[in-house]
């Protein structure tokens, strides 16, 4: 396996701090990212070498493990507990044809890790799984209202994603078997999406509820009425009761956002009435709130 420079793949020095690897994966990534380069080979190998890079050096174990170990960092500690344990049992054994078992090195490590003795070359390679790769996929708020299906491009291959709906902001999901190839048959690495969820709608999002502040003119809020407000997914009449004050709260159950895997199901819709000041009243319109501020004063 040829040695990877990371450090140089993302064009940071070795003594780069955890924000400047931040920084540097973020533009590369936004450069070479398949969507902006359909049908470039070359921009989706880059693209899968700066992900790799990413996830090994934004790790500080991961970092640390690399930068001593080299090209075998995912394995040089297992590798050196395993040669001072051999070491140790080769100080106690007597080396008599009655004792020694004829193990050597080899067998013994891949004893260790499971390789299992075996007259052919391959049989004496210890097996390991492929590394584990991550990624983000970003998502607009009502992409997320209904289930939908995505095609990815990880690693050279296509993969179909269903999304069910009402998945959160930051939630992270494994896919099996999809990370990097095993070592010595070993079983592939997994997939993991963490979603991020930009909202560009006048809803607030918490957990499955929904939020909206809606403005009610003064005359309504006094005398009652009907309003029509958003939700999600169309608009709803409301009945607002007389004398309603600023501030009051309406829930609207079920109109929500969809429970995560979890059909039919939805939260609900929190409305906060914001009372509108009226403004440019005309002269007749200050005499009546005149007349009836005097009824009151009476």
């Amino acid at each position: 396996m040829a040695f990877i420079d990371y450090y140089k793949i993302l064009g940071i020095p070795k003594t780069a701090s955890e924000k400047e690897i931040k920084t540097a994966y973020r533009k590369l990534a936004r450069k070479y990212h398949p969507d902006l380069n359909p049908d470039n080979k070359e921009a989706e190998k880059k693209f899968k070498e700066i992900n790799e890079a990413n996830e090994v050096l934004s790790d500080p174990v991961n970092r640390k493990k690399y930068d001593k170990y080299g090209k075998d960092w995912k394995h040089g500690e297992e590798q050196e507990k395993a040669q001072r344990q051999y070491q140790q049992q080769q100080s106690q054994r007597q080396y008599s044809q009655q004792d020694f078992s004829g193990q050597d090195y080899s067998d013994f490590f891949e004893s260790m890790f499971g390789g299992g003795r075996s007259s052919s070359s391959s049989g004496r390679s210890p097996k390991f799984k492929g590394q584990d790769y991550n990624a983000e996929l970003r998502l607009n708020l009502k992409d997320v209202y209904t289930s939908q299906q995505q095609l990815l491009t990880v690693n050279g291959k296509k993969i179909r994603l269903t999304i069910p709906a009402g998945v959160e902001n930051g939630q992270l999901i494994k896919i099996k078997g999809k990370g990097g190839e095993g070592l010595n048959g070993g079983p592939n690495g997994d997939l993991y999406i963490k979603f991020i969820i930009d909202n560009h709608t006048k809803f607030k999002r918490e957990g499955n509820n929904l939020y909206e502040n809606v403005d009610l003119d003064l005359y309504t809020a006094i005398l009652g009425g009907e309003i029509m407000v958003d939700t999600f997914d169309g608009k709803v009449k409301l009945n607002i009761s007389p004398e309603t004050k600023n501030e009051t709260k309406v829930k609207l159950k079920g109109k929500g956002f969809p429970v995560y895997k979890q059909e039919g199901k939805f939260g609900d819709l929190i409305i906060t009435y914001h009372l509108k000041t009226p403004s440019n009243l005309s002269e007749k319109e200050i005499a009546l709130f005149k007349e009836l501020q005097n009824l009151k004063a009476q």
